[in-house]
């Protein structure tokens, strides 16, 4: 087994996704994986704590560069921009591309095929909300505006996840990011 080799999580997760396809989610063991990827369960296990994990790695990631983006935005940058900073500095730093777009394509599918994994889905962004509220409310921004921006953050992340996963998108993560923001500051003054 070539379990020293580079890349492991990807190797997993692309031997997940692999099985997931072949024989759904629930038929699939985390041993079955990890011999797929051509590694041990012990790496699996060093890696992820299940095989819902693979599907939602990089959360503490993502919860590091959200929190960290909203930190360093200029001190005269309302709420919503440093959001805004936060969603781009996650475009970037997560490397929305190609191969990462047909990922998430795979995992959107197996996740839209079971009503447990969106329990996990949702624990997920809430606990990414929870870093940008976090960093927001470190930034002396009071509650429930703290809150809210982060909620509209957490949703505009997914929203654009949703559409850059979509068949046929060609947009760039963070144009779409951005764009779903706008429109959500903008649906959120219309209910004024």
């Amino acid at each position: 087994m070539s379990r020293w080799e580079p890349n492991t999580r990807e190797r997993l997760l692309d031997a997940a996704l692999e099985l997931f396809g072949e024989r759904g989610y629930d038929s699939v063991t985390v041993a079955e994986i990890a011999e797929r990827a051509g590694l041990t369960k012990r790496t699996f296990f060093r890696h992820f704590t299940d095989k819902r994990e693979v599907l939602f790695a990089g959360q503490e990631f993502l919860s590091r560069v959200f929190a960290d983006a909203i930190a360093a935005a200029p001190g005269s940058a309302s709420p919503a921009a440093a959001v805004g900073r936060a969603l781009a500095a996650a475009a970037a730093a997560a490397g929305f591309g190609p191969e990462r777009q047909a990922r998430g394509r795979r995992i959107r599918a197996v996740v839209a095929d079971h009503p447990d994994l969106h329990e996990r889905e949702l624990l997920k962004r809430a606990t990414l909300n929870a870093a940008m509220a976090g960093a927001l409310r470190e930034r002396g921004v009071p509650d429930p505006a703290a809150g809210l921006a982060a909620e509209i953050g957490g949703l505009a992340f997914s929203t654009a996840f949703r559409r850059w996963t979509e068949p046929g998108n060609e947009r760039e993560f963070a144009t779409l990011a951005a764009e779903a923001l706008e429109e959500l500051l903008a649906a959120t003054a219309a209910l004024g």
